[in-house]
């Protein structure tokens, strides 16, 4: 009897911390899962998992602090949190610390930290409260000032430069937008002529890019997709290093700490933006398959608590959350494989570091707030 009086305890301090059970187990789950390739990739080095698991600690506590703030309340605060954003960011370009040719972070004494990455949170928050203020499809005022605003957050973190961080929140913004229903009220009532102006518009915004934004190493990296073999020692070693670790892993891989690609170090940033060759290599297309089907199923969830929610503003937040940790897969698989240009985006929970892994949790941390701050029993 005593057993199970402490079971149900358990169960009514975890409901209390508003955690969502299923979505919680399947990011242990993926998180273990990346601490296993990272002592692999890592050459056995126990020193880098430690540090990973301090990292998921701090980003578990994250999580659960975000997890107990109401949708509501960031809905509330999102202009603030948006001030706040632009000026961390300008605080970078004028005093930040600068690593390998990037100045992306600030010193504050006790901490060293990426504003860039809190931006990944915060746009979509912004966003998602300016377009809930009214009825859907949005009108033109609150889309003129979504895409203002996303612009300015983009050009301050090109600037740093950092290529694949504003690729990832100019898509944060504009899913936002498109779950809005900006895109269906334009194909429903656009004109050919409507077409070949936003046609148009794409092709200026392309151009000045490249002549005007892009820096010498981002044009060499787009070059480099179309063709690798062109510097097979320079821009195209990593993409053809990656794509031997990839095919050699065959069906069941090589095993664990035995990959020949990144034991030998001939794959770079193997415990970083290639991890996946690692995962491919040491354990094959099941291990590839197994990767994907967890992933698989935290998108499903997600999308499954954002498009149950009650209000527009969480349904308009989740929604976007989800899709920006599919771009997170989508960009990264994609760039090892040499589908999309070396950009620099980390796999979701995989990549060893602290920022990405802490604003991840903390997008989850938004999605389970909106799972638990509702009616009880709305969603199974």
């Amino acid at each position: 009897m005593k057993k199970w009086l402490n079971i149900n305890e358990l169960r009514h301090y975890w409901h209390y911390f508003k955690m969502d059970t299923p979505l919680f187990l399947l990011l242990i789950a993926i998180s273990l899962f990346g601490l296993v390739v990272l002592y692999s990739a890592s050459a056995a080095s126990l020193g880098l998992v430690y540090k990973q698991i301090s990292h998921f600690s701090l980003a578990i506590v994250v999580m659960g602090i975000i997890a107990q703030i109401p949708p509501y309340q960031l809905r509330r605060y999102s202009p603030y949190l948006m001030l706040l954003g632009i000026i961390l960011l300008s605080l970078v370009l004028l005093f930040g610390s600068s690593s390998g040719g990037a100045q992306r972070w600030l010193d504050l004494w006790f901490i060293r930290f990426q504003p860039s990455e809190m931006m990944k949170v915060i746009v979509p928050i912004a966003i998602a409260s300016i377009l809930s203020e009214s009825t859907l499809p949005p009108k033109p005022l609150p889309v003129f000032i979504s895409t203002i605003s996303i612009i300015v957050i983009v050009l301050l973190i090109t600037k740093q430069p950092d290529l694949g961080t504003s690729l990832l929140i100019a898509a944060s913004g504009f899913y936002v937008l498109f779950f809005s229903g900006i895109r269906i009220q334009i194909i429903k009532n656009s004109h050919w002529l409507n077409f070949a102006a936003i046609a148009s518009m794409l092709v200026t915004i392309g151009y000045i890019a490249w002549n005007y934004l892009l820096i010498a190493y981002q044009k060499k990296r787009i070059l480099t997709l179309i063709d690798p073999s062109s510097d097979p020692l320079g821009s195209g070693y990593h993409i053809l290093q990656s794509k031997i670790a990839i095919g050699s892993g065959g069906l069941l891989g090589k095993g664990i700490v035995q990959g020949s690609q990144s034991q030998l170090n001939f794959l770079p940033e193997h415990t970083t933006d290639f991890i996946f060759a690692v995962v491919a290599e040491e354990l094959g297309f099941a291990g590839v398959l197994f990767l994907l089907l967890i992933y698989g199923l935290i998108i499903y969830r997600c999308l499954l608590i954002s498009f149950e929610s009650e209000d527009t503003f969480s349904k308009l937040l989740g929604s976007s959350l989800t899709l920006i940790f599919f771009t997170y897969i989508f960009v990264n698989i994609g760039m090892v494989s040499g589908l999309l240009p070396v950009v620099g985006v980390p796999l979701p929970l995989l990549s060893y570091g602290g920022s990405s892994v802490i604003t991840l949790m903390a997008s989850f941390g938004i999605i389970m707030s909106i799972r638990k701050h509702k009616t009880p029993g709305y969603l199974s």
